[in-house]
């Protein structure tokens, strides 16, 4: 039996398909059907804000193994325009990748504006950030953004509170469960799946009600949102183990925001799925490199004569044809091949090790692959 066959747990809705093909404590390796192509997962989603990932091509993401990445739907709404895209035939077409895309709805970004917008029990009426030109956000219009774009998967708009302010969070829950309602009653298109977004800042109470309040309602998919906001590891942690076990098993969960090595170990431990993250192309711009021991600042002066490659082992592109050197020198002379060069071993680097979780889930040996992770992490 082939991969994509496995697993009798599998429900169809939207524009998505999801097998759980194996667990292992709370672990999953699962299989995401899209009309794109599927997604095995655990999987590492990278960030392209405005249809791009930022200093690499499609064709890199190809030859990285790239499965799905994620498009922001505030950035495309504001410039160049949702209904500009879907005239030039959808995000896919539009930006050259004919494989799976998420679209987040724009909340966070717009609930990041802080005195550039106004949240009423409707919407949210925003400045925006580009020209001060006023716009207005409803769950209607975010669902209709995101169906002009096109994206695999989209998600309801929501809102994102600070996650320790309690009486903010119980505020913004009421909005973001009515919103869910509306944003499944205006979605349109059969080929979309959508996801519901689990928000509760780190209260225990509130993550759990809501988590129940959407998964009566029947998502395709949940998202958990409101985390690496500045809350501790800790805190993120324990919300997860709220989540777990109130979300349903044969359906995927998307940690939104979250991705360092390090989570994608803890949080699949924790039953997540999937993950997107700027950190590691925003890092790489910086001259940053993560590594299976933790990260490296390249432009530190002990690279200067440094004949190795930024990990011993790495099969990656730049690992394998580049010194610490000739990287370092790249960086400081702000050179845009090091932008490039770092960026596909920071993103080789999360394929591979979401690549290794699935294969450790799929052969029940999650936990033997965490202490190895952690054995080395810490070195």
């Amino acid at each position: 039996m082939g991969e994509s066959e496995k697993g009798p747990d599998q429900r169809s809705g939207g524009g998505g398909r999801f097998s759980l093909l194996a667990t292992d404590g709370r672990a999953r390796a699962g299989l995401l059907r899209t009309s794109h192509g599927e997604v095995p997962t655990p999987v590492f989603m990278p960030v392209g804000t405005r249809a791009t990932v930022k200093a690499v091509s499609p064709r890199d993401l190809e030859g990285l193994g790239v499965g799905i990445v994620l498009a922001n739907t505030y950035h495309l709404y504001l410039r160049p325009g949702d209904e500009r895209i879907a005239r030039l035939g959808g995000l896919h077409t539009f930006m050259g990748w004919d494989h799976p895309i998420l679209t987040d709805s724009g909340g966070f970004q717009v609930f990041s504006l802080a005195g550039l917008r106004r949240i009423d029990a409707d919407g949210v009426t925003f400045r925006s950030h580009i020209d001060g030109s006023e716009h207005r956000f409803t769950p209607e219009k975010a669902i209709g953004i995101q169906e002009n774009l096109g994206a695999d998967i989209i998600v309801c708009l929501d809102e994102c509170a600070p996650s320790g302010d309690y009486a903010y969070n119980v505020e913004a829950l009421a909005r973001t469960h009515a919103w869910a309602e509306r944003c499944l009653a205006a979605k349109s298109r059969d080929d979309q799946a959508l996801f519901g977004i689990v928000q509760g800042g780190v209260f225990a109470e509130l993550r759990a009600q809501s988590a129940r309040f959407l998964t009566a309602l029947g998502f395709d998919g949940y998202a958990i949102g409101g985390l690496s906001v500045g809350e501790t590891k800790e805190q993120m942690h324990a919300v997860l183990e709220v989540v777990d076990p109130l979300l349903p098993a044969d359906l995927p969960r998307y940690l939104m925001g979250v991705g360092t090595p390090e989570d994608l170990v803890e949080c699949v431990a924790r039953g997540v799925d999937m993950f997107d993250c700027v950190l590691p192309t925003r890092m790489a711009r910086n001259g940053g490199v993560l590594t299976r021991t933790g990260r490296l600042n390249i432009r530190n002066a002990r690279f200067a004569d440094d004949p190795a490659p930024l990990e011993l082992g790495c099969s990656c592109y730049t690992c394998t044809h580049f010194s610490r050197a000739y990287l370092r020198h790249l960086t400081l002379a702000k050179e845009i091949l090091g932008h490039h060069l770092l960026t596909l071993h920071n993103l080789h680097l999360m394929l591979t090790i979401a690549q290794e979780i699935r294969e450790a889930v799929l052969a029940r040996r999650f936990q033997a692959y965490r202490e190895t992770f952690w054995s080395r992490f810490a070195s």
